[in-house]
């Protein structure tokens, strides 16, 4: 299954659907940063290119792709944004649709943040899929359910042509752990810390984490302990000199990008780039959701033919 990947970042959700057998053609995005590190770590070309400025559509076409996954820009929806959908960036969302509507791929996959569930451009961008004869199926998932050790949640919506909706709620849910992953459980003693710090959006939260616990959600931000920090009520030790930010690398591999993975750039384009990224597994956990529903119709559809060639032998 060819796929081609809008709004691609630095790689997530492409290197997650190559885990899992599907062959990524060609990626799109507009960070010029993000799209060098991209290049360095993936055989095929992505492209620098504002979607936003798009005037047609022919470009995907050329790759004939049977699958568009994307991540439109969520800042606009984001509870570390502004929650204002009238900013811009939010249209991408649209443009996203309208691009899947006029390539009409036999397969779309969108991920954004939790929150786009609230907003009135969703229901417009499924009002289009719709009208152009997606079945769709969408979900939040927990990413530290999905092989990611992030208490990270997000939104995912799969769209197939002429399928009922809902055609995939099954494959979300039937494979998520039982229990949330721990950083420990991923990383083992590789960090070499118990306790580390995330800096929060305010001090009304907490700012140390235990890596017996899944980790919080990783963001573009990554700053020291400062000096003056005052343990919070849900920390799990005091701060004190053995409590540090995780570096730039830890934070790639809770994301669950790979140790090999280049990363290329200055440090704050780096961190912005992995706060950004679908983390791998989450990413992949998607696409084998996919890659098992595909392989349970054909065997459902082999089956259906058998027993009607039984019948006609019977018959005759």
């Amino acid at each position: 299954m060819r796929v081609i990947d809008l709004f691609a970042g630095c790689g997530g959700l492409s290197m997650g659907f190559e885990k899992a057998d599907f062959e990524v053609v060609a990626a799109y995005d507009n960070w010029k940063e993000s799209c060098e590190v991209y290049a360095a770590n993936f055989n095929h070309p992505i492209f620098q290119k504002d979607l936003s400025a798009l005037q047609n559509t022919e470009l995907f076409r050329e790759w004939q792709p049977d699958m568009i996954i994307g991540g439109p820009p969520c800042q606009d929806f984001s509870s570390a944004g502004k929650r204002d959908e009238t900013l811009g960036r939010a249209d991408l969302t649209l443009t996203y649709a309208r691009i899947i509507s006029d390539v009409r791929p036999e397969w779309f996959v969108m991920e954004n943040v939790e929150r786009i569930q609230k907003s009135s451009i969703l229901q417009e961008a499924i009002d289009v899929f719709k009208a152009s004869g997606y079945g769709i199926s969408y979900t939040v998932l927990l990413a530290s359910h999905c092989g990611v050790p992030q208490s990270r949640k997000r939104f995912f919506m799969v769209g197939h042509l002429h399928s009922t909706d809902g055609f995939l709620d099954h494959y979300f849910s039937k494979n998520l752990s039982d229990k949330p992953m721990t950083v420990a459980d991923y990383m083992g003693k590789k960090l070499n810390l118990t306790y580390y710090y995330r800096h929060p959006r305010s001090y009304a939260r907490r700012g140390i984490y235990s890596v017996q616990e899944p980790s919080a959600t990783i963001r573009g931000v990554n700053r020291p302990l400062p000096k003056t920090y005052q343990r919070h009520a849900g920390d799990p030790c005091d701060p004190d000199e053995n409590v540090r930010p995780l570096t730039t690398l830890e934070r790639s591999y809770l994301q669950t990008f790979p140790e090999g993975f280049k990363w290329l750039s200055s440090k704050t384009n780096q961190e912005q780039m992995i706060g950004n990224a679908v983390p791998v597994k989450l990413a992949e956990y998607v696409a084998n959701c996919i890659a098992e529903y595909i392989a349970d119709t054909k065997k459902g559809v082999a089956k259906k033919r058998r027993s009607e060639q039984q019948l006609e032998l019977f018959a005759f």
